[in-house]
Formats: structure tokens, C-alpha cells, sequence
């Protein structure tokens, strides 16, 4: 597949929106997320509109709600709007409480459609692989960057791999499910 200029287009709208975000207590910029889940969704064979959706799936959760939603739109049609709205958890400013979202969430991914079980999917791995890094190296104190904490964080990714298991089958699924579980052993034994 050859991306086309719809992509990017999509790259430096990502960069625009993201400009002054970043990484949870890393201060790395927020746009390495978006090229790390982009890149493992298209490892995982994401075509150009879930590729577009992976670069822009935090978009309307952290950068505008309905009115980027309708940019989003606008610039790239109702089917990336489709898979970014799959992928956020709140738009709502204050956001619910964290395991609320988190537990709508999960049921969500049950009828998700294939495009936003890939591009959910490639954002939890790049999430997971980012905390066992941040967790190798800093230990414990990584927790604190995360509304669950440490409990509540292995929940929700132990949670989301049982969840992608009984709907999506893909190798992408395992490697989550191999960072998770290594994930845990560190952290619990």
C-alpha cells in the first residue's frame, strides 16, 4: 500500500493538534504516541483510513471534543471519524471517573468494528510497551503518572487483552498480550 496525501495531511494535522502534549511524566512529545501507534497498526495491516484514524485517535479525547470531531470530518470523512470515535474514551471536560471510562470502554471494544479493534488495539500495545520501559527503568514511581495506579492499571490492561481476545483474532492480540503478561510479572511476581 502507497499512502497518499490524505495521510499526510493527516500527519501535520496530528502535529498541529498534539503540538504542546506530552508523554505522561516522560516530557517526551505526545507525537511519538501517535507515530508508534501508527506505525504497529500498519505493521498489523491498517489500511489509509485506520492509519489516518491511529494518528488521530486521541484527537477529540485531548484536543477539542465535537469541534475537532467535525474537522476530523471534514478533512477525512465519516469513516476515520468513525474508528477515532471508537478509540476515545471520554470527550467530557472534567472526564467521568477513570475506572468508570475504563470499564465503558471495555465493553465497547464487544461491537467495535474490525477498524477500531486494530487501531485500539495498536494504541493499548504502544501504551503497555511504554509502561514496562518507563517501569524497567524507574520502578514503582511510574505508577504515579496513572489515575489507576498500579492496580488499577494491570486491571485494565489484563482486562483489555481478555476483551480483545473474544472478539478480534490477530497476532497483534498476542503481543499485547505478551507484554501485558510480562508486564505483571515484573510488577506482581
Amino acid at each position: 500500500m502507497v499512502l497518499s496525501e490524505r495521510f499526510a495531511e493527516a500527519l501535520v494535522f496530528a502535529t498541529q493538534l498534539h503540538a504542546t502534549q506530552v508523554r505522561k511524566g516522560s516530557g517526551v512529545p505526545y507525537v511519538t504516541h501517535l507515530l508508534g501507534v501508527t506505525s504497529i497498526a500498519l505493521d498489523y495491516g491498517a489500511n489509509e483510513d485506520e492509519a489516518i484514524a491511529a494518528l488521530l485517535h486521541d484527537a477529540i479525547e485531548d484536543q477539542g471534543g465535537a469541534k475537532t470531531r467535525e474537522e476530523i470530518r471534514r478533512r477525512f470523512g465519516d469513516n476515520v471519524t468513525a474508528i477515532v470515535d471508537g478509540c476515545t474514551d471520554s470527550e467530557i471536560i472534567p472526564k467521568p471517573p477513570w475506572r468508570e471510562r475504563k470499564e465503558i470502554f471495555i465493553a465497547s471494544l464487544a461491537t467495535a468494528s474490525s477498524s477500531v479493534l486494530l487501531v485500539s488495539a495498536a494504541d493499548k500495545l504502544h501504551n503497555s510497551r511504554s509502561i514496562l520501559k518507563d517501569y524497567r527503568e524507574l520502578g514503582e514511581p511510574v505508577w504515579e503518572r496513572f489515575k489507576g495506579g498500579k492496580e488499577g492499571s494491570i486491571w485494565y490492561y489484563k482486562s483489555l487483552v481478555k476483551a480483545y481476545r473474544q472478539v478480534y483474532f490477530s497476532p497483534l492480540i498476542d503481543e499485547l498480550e505478551r507484554v501485558v503478561t510480562e508486564l505483571d510479572y515484573l510488577v506482581n511476581g
